[in-house]
């Protein structure tokens, strides 16, 4: 596979994004129906955490397995994996506190501002995904490589869906224009990813953009939680969570059946 045509599938994975970006200017929906839409975002995020860290901490694992037989990454990946950690949780905290004046007993974040938080987190993701579509279409795997993006294009769908659901509480309608914002940030690092990836390798790139988009994720799911608990019952939260979370969990149950 050429590396234009690697780079076409990697634009066509991170433009599903856009999908689900529009339920951000739906207006006239009931405060149930806006709780229960935001704790679906939130259970997605929820699963989206924990399939980022899975991956991230993979080749930590075998990093510390091969230290038995000589290996010596293990200690680098792991100072990376908790330095990206630490940074993509902390300097959200810090930038929001320096730009926003957000202190102890602030509110949750304006949902034009989580909706962007939100955006950067899963773009950072989206890198990494991106890395792996180049890598496979750059190692003569076209097969996967097409599964991958299949796969990632049902992901960035729910993903878009997680950056509007703030919105729909928002008192004023998005723009098209703020729209198309959030979805490039979401979703372009897909395709540089994928054009990053067909002509470089790193294993320590990888753990560490992955490591970051976990920690913005790790401050997001709290931000979304605070909003969630202000719209819905114990019940209500709990089943969009439940939801929310299984959705996602069949969209990367497909990837992986596919790809086997």
């Amino acid at each position: 596979m050429s590396h234009v045509a690697a780079a076409a599938l990697g634009a066509i994975a991170g433009a599903t994004i856009f999908i689900g970006l529009p339920i951000g200017r739906v207006r006239g929906v009931s405060r149930a129906l806006q709780g229960f839409l935001n704790a679906v975002a939130t259970g997605v995020l929820i699963f989206l955490l924990w399939d980022i860290l899975t991956h991230a901490v993979s080749p930590i694992e075998t990093a510390l397995a091969a230290a038995h037989h000589g290996g010596r990454s293990f200690s680098a990946l792991a100072a990376i994996f908790a330095a990206g950690l630490a940074f993509g949780l902390l300097g959200l905290v810090y930038f929001n506190a320096r730009l926003f004046g957000r202190t102890k007993h602030a509110p949750p974040a304006a949902p034009r501002t989580l909706a962007m938080m939100i955006a950067t987190g899963l773009g950072l993701h989206n890198l990494s995904e991106g890395l792996a579509i180049g890598q496979s279409a750059a190692s003569g795997a076209v097969a996967f490589a097409l599964v991958l993006v299949i796969g990632f294009a049902l992901h960035n769908i729910t993903e878009g869906f997680g950056i509007a659901a703030p919105l729909a509480t928002d008192t004023v309608m998005p723009s098209w224009g703020f729209l198309l914002a959030a979805g490039l940030i979401g979703g372009a690092p897909t395709f540089l990813g994928t054009v990053i990836g067909y002509v470089f390798t790193s294993t320590y790139v990888y753990v560490l953009f992955l490591a970051l988009a976990a920690g913005a994720l790790i401050y997001v799911v709290n931000e979304m939680f605070h909003i969630g608990r202000r719209l819905n019952s114990p019940a209500a939260l709990a089943w969009g969570l439940l939801f929310g979370f299984l959705l996602a969990f069949a969209t990367d149950l497909f990837l992986t059946y596919a790809a086997a």
